[in-house]
């Protein structure tokens, strides 16, 4: 019964933290494509290839902080919202 348990609770951490990921670089993605820009231009902006900046919408590669700061910026939302931790696309008021 623990056993069954125990696993219940990996799967259940497992499944919303896919969900989780898969949220953020679909959501990068959407926002590049709503602007109608190419990877490249988006590699640009980052000072990267577009190889590393497609790792990055695929999720093959960990997409840094300065990079979602920049990222949040450049297109007017919060660095949560890129997480897919709230569908507020508001940025956060500076202090």
């Amino acid at each position: 019964m623990l056993y069954k348990s125990i696993l219940q609770n990996v799967l259940r951490i497992l499944i919303s933290s896919e969900k989780w990921g898969e949220s953020m670089y679909q959501r990068i993605r959407d926002l590049r494509e709503d602007k109608d820009l190419k990877q490249e231009d988006l590699a640009k902006l980052l000072n990267c290839t577009q190889a590393c900046y497609s790792n990055y919408e695929n999720g093959k590669r960990d997409v840094p902080a300065e990079v979602l700061e920049t990222l949040a910026s450049f297109y007017g939302v919060s660095v949560d919202y890129l997480m897919g931790r709230t569908n507020v696309k508001a940025p956060y008021p500076k202090k």
